[in-house]
């Protein structure tokens, strides 16, 4: 039996295993290779990639892969080795790559691969450090990236639809694939490089992508038109494999899973996926998950051949590159800091489960191929826990003889289980792999190892070495110890060492008297003080505009060029008899001032906003500056501005004509309603057939465009007018716009007993027009940020009024590790620029809910010259101001 392509040598450091073995020949997929020694004259041909119902084969080898997800674009360029290093370092021997569109494709048919941009230099980086890259062009990615890298000027084609079989859209995902994909196929494993697959797009399985086969067929054969050879895979956002794939030839099904990590319900979700694709003759191949590695453990029992925690190494969402919108209220800003407790952090520290990761790399690389080529079976008896486990036991049978018994912990006490009839200890949130009948032959013991309770993460002759931190319970051929964590006995000849999982993680070597041998416990950083900042340069000049002419109505910022950055939009109208205005689709942030009062910023993403104008009669002067934080990653049609490819921009401003109650006089069809239809108000017809949908009709005047505004929704109602399309009205947004004239208008719901309480308001409108624009996108910005000007010293605190925008530069001592810029501040939105590119977004104050990292920070990387800051006084219930910045050296 061979002990494994990655086992675990004492005479050698862990430290200096190669996890990518290189060929002994260049070899190209499909290629011939010949063998050495006493099989010289014979050949075979060997894929250097595959993957089969058994696994995932490199070089005709079988590998378990771990895989963390490292993302170029969110990363300066100056520390991508030492970030592929620290994965390396991990154990972990795959990187998960996304390659985001519109960052490579800044503006329509402008590209860019230099820089920070300069993917290829990335996977030669990745090679070097030893890696293999599952690479991730999409061309929809998710990633919580703005519009998910579909670039946003694609939402301009009216026709265009995205992420279908659709011709305007595959046009211009060739000619995205057409920069893309030769890059990756000329750095496949082995030639070239360390790409072992490529994903085609993302989680489709979300999305209501009406032709899949064509759609994903399209993408497949574009690829293989490039020249890639290596495996393509699609991964399911929700488990549906046939709605992420297509079910097209050529494109292996992927799973992510999400769970939660105390669910005693993963093994039983996780291997029935394992069922389905192992009909289709591939392995399961887990591309996202979560992160802890109890769970991970979980996933590899049962039956994971690729296991891909999702976001290991963390990073950040430089300039205006978040998304808006993909966290469930709906609709959220991405934070600055990109997050998700990962076992390294933005900044780069490692976190505890950074050392849960090298020791179960260490137990993957001690049973290496035997592990590898292991089949998910049930155990043959569950082990009795006296803590809460798995609702289903999971073990991976040898193909030699003997399994693993995964054995999860989901307390917090200290536990027994009975494994094989053994009471063995159990330390409270970790999920041993536990050896049973396994013969030991491979390691020149010729003992069979009955039972040991704790992970093997070394072996040799006469020696095992297991990591637990509580009491390892061993049997050896019947004879059975016990053996305290840091010490060593010897058990039928054979010397078993227990180390603590701190000491595991760092093992180096075990001698032949079961001595071990680890590395130095990193030294914690030196903790600083946070430096205050108390006095900055204010520039007396402004950013420049970029005028964008006159419009009768105000159009979307990327009509105007602007893709990422905000535009101003200004206009004077009477108001005289107005006593509110109705905003509809404005995103993402909308500061808006009337008559010179400055309003709270409007961050609704697309919902309708009313606003009170009564104390500004007249003529007066309406502007409006609005800010694009980014564009949504996921398809949420509760708001309009979170569908994909939705624009952004101010909307339309209406003014408010009049308003009527119009929830009474509506018609009942369906249920037992005859006819003629019985009249009700809005949702007050009572039957017994609850949650069934009813149906209100109603007919409704306006001589100038109008809106209906459904008070009360609750759960999602369908609208139709004249007999149309309905559309679903949804609680965030609860309005329907109606053009001028008479109209039918039906609502359908599902019946409640107790009504559902609706009230409906028709307010009659009149279009704001003839507006004046402007636009800043991100680059006018970042140059006049990186221009020097006229300034004032001035001491903080510094008091800014609503509305109020100034440009402050910052001294910053030099520092190899950076600086974390924290705000004193109220009511202030800044934004930083260092080294010539917007670093990202702070909002302080009152302001919209924030996901990912940290939302009050912004990183300035080492080696970025100058900090300018763009402030913006906020309207709300503090005034605003920034008291003091404070530098924190990053740890």
């Amino acid at each position: 039996m061979e002990p494994g392509h990655g086992r675990f040598d004492p005479a050698r450091g862990a430290d200096d295993r190669r996890l990518l073995p290189r060929p002994e020949v260049p070899l190209r997929n499909g290629h011939q290779r010949r063998k050495r020694g006493s099989e010289v004259n014979r050949t075979e041909t060997i894929e250097a990639v595959r993957v089969d119902g058994r696994g995932v084969w490199i070089d005709g080898s079988p590998r378990t892969l771990l895989c963390a997800s490292l993302f170029y674009f969110r990363l300066p360029r100056e520390q991508w080795r030492e970030r592929l290093e620290q994965v390396r370092a991990s154990g972990y021997t795959c990187v998960d790559v996304y390659l985001p569109w519109n960052f490579h494709e800044s503006a329509p048919g402008r590209w860019s691969f230099e820089g920070r941009r300069d993917v290829a230099a990335f996977l030669d980086l990745a090679h070097e450090t030893g890696l293999y890259v599952i690479a991730r062009p999409g061309p929809y990615i998710c990633s919580e990236w703005d519009g998910g890298a579909l670039p946003a000027w694609l939402g301009l084609d009216t026709e265009l639809r995205v992420r279908q079989n659709e011709t305007r859209y595959l046009e211009r995902v060739t000619a995205w694939f057409d920069q893309v994909l030769p890059l990756l196929a000329e750095r496949q494993y082995p030639a070239n490089g360390p790409v072992v697959m490529v994903q085609l797009e993302n989680e489709l399985d979300f999305f209501d992508c009406e032709d899949r086969a064509g759609y994903v067929g399209a993408l497949r054969d574009a690829a293989l038109g490039h020249g890639v050879t290596v495996p393509l895979i699609a991964c399911s956002g929700q488990g549906d494999l046939a709605g992420a794939t297509g079910d097209v030839d050529g494109v292996v099904p992927a799973c992510n899973f999400y769970p939660d990590d105390d669910s005693p319900d993963i093994e039983a979700e996780v291997r029935r996926y394992a069922g389905l694709v192992a009909e289709r003759g591939v392995p399961l191949l887990i591309t996202e998950t979560n992160r802890r590695h109890r769970t991970l453990r979980r996933l590899l029992a049962s039956g994971a051949k690729l296991i891909a925690p999702y976001l290991q190494s963390s990073g950040w969402n430089f300039g205006y590159t978040p998304s808006t919108g993909n966290w469930g209220r709906p609709g959220n800003f991405m934070s600055h800091g990109y997050d998700f407790g990962g076992y390294v952090t933005s900044t780069g520290a490692r976190r505890p489960e950074y050392a849960e990761a090298q020791v179960l790399a260490r137990v993957l690389d001690t049973w290496g191929a035997q592990l590898t080529l292991a089949e998910p079976v049930l155990a043959d008896e569950r082990p009795a826990c006296d803590f809460p486990t798995s609702s289903v036991s999971a073990a991976l049978a040898f193909p030699e003889g003997g399994r693993l018994v995964a054995v999860p912990h989901l307390g917090a006490d200290p536990g027994t289980a009975i494994v094989g009839d053994v009471p063995v200890a159990v330390a409270p949130g970790s999920c041993p792999l536990m050896a049973m009948d396994v013969p030991l032959g491979a390691w020149g013991i010729d003992v069979t190892l009955t039972l040991a309770s704790a992970d093997l993460v070394a072996a040799a002759d006469g020696v095992l070495v297991f990591s637990s931190d509580v009491p390892v319970t061993v049997v050896l051929d019947g004879t059975r110890a016990e053996v305290p964590v840091s010490e060593r006995v010897t058990l039928a000849g054979v010397t078993v060492v227990v180390l603590p999982s701190a000491e595991a993680a760092r093992l180096r070597s075990v001698d032949a008297d079961g001595a071990a041998r680890v590395t130095d416990a990193p030294r914690p950083p030196a903790e600083s003080a946070p430096t205050a900042v108390r006095e900055v340069r204010r520039r007396f000049d402004a950013a420049p505009e970029e005028p964008a002419g006159r419009h009768t109505l105000a159009p979307s910022l990327e009509s105007l060029g602007v893709y990422r950055g905000r535009g101003a939009y200004r206009t004077t109208t009477d108001l005289t008899g107005v006593d509110e205005l109705l905003l509809t689709g404005a995103a993402d942030i909308v500061d808006l001032s009337v008559g010179g009062r400055t309003h709270p910023p409007i961050a609704e993403f697309g919902a309708a906003r009313r606003i009170d104008v009564r104390d500004v009669p007249g003529s007066v002067a309406i502007e409006a500056v609005v800010e694009i934080w980014g564009h949504a990653n996921f398809d949420d049609a509760r708001l309009p501005a979170l569908r994909m490819g939705a624009l952004r921009g101010l909307g339309t401003l209406w003014k408010v004509r009049g308003t009527a109650d119009v929830s009474a006089l509506w018609t009942v069809d369906g249920h037992w309603a005859g006819n003629p239809s019985p009249t009700r108000v809005l949702g007050g017809w009572s039957s017994t057939r609850v949650a069934e949908p009813v149906t209100y009709c109603r007919t409704v005047r306006s001589p100038t465009p109008s809106a209906l505004h459904l008070h009360g929704v609750i759960e999602p109602l369908r609208v139709s007018v004249d007999g149309g399309a309905p559309e679903t009205v949804h609680t965030e947004n609860p309005w329907v716009l109606l053009p001028a004239g008479t109209h039918r208008v039906a609502v359908t719901l599902a019946h409640h007993p107790s009504g559902p309480g609706l009230r409906a308001e028709l307010l009659t409108l009149e279009a704001v027009r003839d507006w004046s624009c402007a636009a800043q996108n991100d680059e006018l910005l970042a140059d006049f940020a990186a221009r020097s000007g006229p300034a004032e010293s001035v001491r903080l605190p510094l008091t800014l009024k609503p509305g109020e925008e100034t440009w402050l530069d910052v001294d910053l001592p030099p520092s190899p590790e950076g600086y974390l810029v924290r705000l004193d501040a109220t009511q202030v939105r800044v934004t930083g620029w260092a080294g010539g590119e917007c670093v990202g977004r702070v909002w302080t104050g009152d302001r919209p809910a924030f996901s990912g990292g940290d939302p009050d920070t912004l990183w300035i990387p080492p080696g970025w010259p100058g900090l300018t800051l763009l402030a913006q006084g906020v309207e709300g219930r503090d005034a605003p101001g920034i008291r003091t910045l404070w530098l924190e050296v990053p740890t």
